[in-house]
């Protein structure tokens, strides 16, 4: 009789370490499968983040509404619109960001996010063209570059303008100084006049007209004006034309 309680008892614990293995290798322990993220640090693959109010970043303004058409052309929603980052969605606090001009300038200028609010605010409706064939228009809504350059008065030998980035504080990409000038670039606190999402560059991304996206820098902390104009970004050292044109070749 003790025997057969033995046996008993060690059938009931093969039998449930069975069910225990069947329900890990289902996952049927789990309300929803599982899924993984990864971040690329050299290449240019798309990524796109679903824009939304509640986002956990704190750059997002629920009161505003999307817009959808802008003289009369319809624009591609936040949501659809693709998207390339060197290290990932890069974060930076409203309340405490800084932008610096310095530089080959007479007033090096330390701007808070307000400050850049305080400029007058452009629109411009514009297409972000992508090296990899893809596009997307979209009404683009901050200050003229050459405003804020003027306050800082820029010095006659000044050729071209830095951008630095959180992702490359060795200097992301750079612009010649007449282009941004002649082209009234602006730097855009916000996409379709909803404030930039983080994902999407918070707190700007630089309109570069006419130019390869590689070269609409976001997550700007600093722009120096310089007369090095040998000096190449991230991109351009790894290849990409300088000029950026897109009209012209994305290879030197």
């Amino acid at each position: 009789m003790k025997r057969m309680k033995v046996i008993r008892r060690n059938i009931y614990n093969m039998t449930m370490i069975l069910i225990t293995m069947v329900l890990l290798v289902t996952g049927a322990c789990s309300s929803a499968p599982r899924s993984t993220s990864t971040s690329t640090l050299t290449t240019m693959s798309s990524s796109t983040t679903p824009f939304s109010p509640t986002s956990t970043s704190t750059t997002p303004v629920t009161s505003e509404v999307e817009a959808t058409e802008f003289q009369g052309v319809k624009l591609t929603p936040i949501n659809d619109q693709n998207n390339n980052a060197l290290a990932g969605t890069q974060q930076i606090d409203k309340d405490t960001y800084t932008l610096t001009i310095d530089g080959l300038v007479d007033h090096p200028l330390t701007l808070s996010y307000s400050d850049l609010q305080a400029y007058p605010q452009i629109s411009q409706l514009m297409d972000l063209n992508c090296v990899e064939g893809w596009d997307f228009t979209a009404k683009w809504t901050g200050p003229y570059l050459s405003a804020i350059f003027a306050d800082a008065v820029v010095q006659s030998g000044a050729k071209i303008a830095i951008f630095y980035t959180t992702d490359d504080p060795n200097g992301y990409t750079s612009l010649d100084l007449s282009y941004i000038n002649d082209n009234n670039i602006i730097i855009a606190l916000k996409d379709n006049d909803i404030t930039l999402p983080a994902d999407r560059g918070f707190p700007f991304q630089v309109v570069a007209q006419s130019k390869f996206g590689y070269k609409w820098a976001k997550w700007v902390t600093r722009i120096e004006l310089s007369s090095n104009t040998n000096f190449r970004g991230y991109w351009e050292s790894n290849g990409y034309n300088n000029n950026a044109d897109i009209n012209g070749p994305a290879g030197q």
